[in-house]
């Protein structure tokens, strides 16, 4: 098996290629490469089988083409321009998150002319191509009215992941991922990044700040979950999606106050005192045209799996991030 992922560099690409490897095999067959590419080298992992990694922009003309040279079987394109800088750098983002994907697909595309090529393509998408109207349960067939520039570009990927797997391309699926909670490390330039800080930070004892009301609700699932639903899409049968090859994943219906709750009762008093107030109309304004809750019950039904409340996700987090911390410094 070989594999590629971009976005490599990232929390999530860094966990999937733990998982990937702690596998060991996807779908029964034994993982023999892994190419490894983001914008900055990833770092490289302890593997025996063949492995490479590659610092590339995925907007450059001949990227794609170089990046699927050795005809990876499976790839999961992960890369992108986070919400709130496609959203400040409208030129950026649709060059990574619209260009860099189209030429993707068409290196494909055009590695299949020359002899047969057909992989499995795992597209991750967002649940903001979901924008006004939105009615309170938001199920799969909903139409797709996303309100911000990285929601229109996941948006076009998720057509074109369809018009390239109905024409035989490639083998496509694309999951939408709740905002992922809690992410690990600094913060980036997501809008959504406040939903982990006002946890994160306080988990360890420091300041956080809140931009937006308490009672926002939005849709939740932790890293664990993230790269759960990435290996499943990774091995499942695509027979059963029919033309709706995008799927939003499970996971957590929730508001801010119901965050804070969970911290609470998890760490206490003491942590929840350490989150200021402080609104940003931008921040509030991107959220306001966010949809707040799913119906996910399709990909449940096809054996996704997410986390069922915040204090869950909150142990996990504390599991896989917090404990491991300890153990490599004892």
């Amino acid at each position: 098996m070989n594999i590629l992922i971009l976005g490599a560099a990232g929390m999530i690409g860094r966990k999937l290629v733990r998982a990937l490897l702690q596998a060991g095999n996807v779908a029964g067959r034994p993982i023999r490469r892994l190419t490894l590419a983001d914008i900055a080298a990833p770092e490289k992992p302890d593997f025996d089988g063949e492995v490479e990694t590659i610092a590339i922009d995925l907007s450059r003309e001949d990227a794609a083409a170089a990046l699927i040279a050795s005809r990876p079987d499976i790839i999961f394109h992960l890369a992108a321009i986070v919400s709130g800088e496609a959203e400040a750098d409208f030129e950026k983002g649709y060059s990574v998150n619209l260009g860099g994907t189209y030429s993707l697909f068409e290196a494909i595309r055009r590695a299949g002319l020359e002899r047969p090529y057909t992989p499995r393509v795992v597209f991750t998408s967002s649940i903001v191509v979901f924008g006004e109207p939105l009615p309170p349960v938001i199920s799969d067939t909903h139409c797709l009215t996303p309100l911000t520039s990285y929601g229109t570009q996941k948006a076009i990927g998720e057509l074109l992941l369809a018009d390239y797997s109905r024409k035989g391309f490639f083998d496509g699926i694309g999951i939408r991922l709740p905002t992922i909670s809690i992410r690990p490390g600094k913060p980036n330039k997501a809008a959504s990044g406040f939903f982990s800080s006002i946890l994160r930070e306080p988990l360890i004892g420091q300041e956080a700040i809140l931009p937006v009301s308490e009672t926002v609700r939005h849709w939740f699932a932790s890293p664990r979950a993230a790269t759960g639903f990435l290996l499943h899409a990774a091995e499942l049968d695509t027979g059963s999606l029919g033309q709706l090859r995008t799927i939003t994943m499970p996971g957590l219906c929730a508001t801010v106050g119901d965050q804070i709750e969970a911290l609470r009762r998890v760490a206490g008093d003491a942590a929840t005192k350490l989150i200021h107030r402080q609104p940003d109309e931008t921040i509030a304004g991107i959220i306001a045209g966010w949809p707040q809750g799913f119906d996910a019950k399709r990909a449940e039904a096809l054996g996704f799996r997410g986390e069922t409340s915040f204090e869950e996700i909150i142990r996990v987090h504390i599991e896989d991030e917090l404990e491991n911390q300890v153990r490599e410094h004892a």
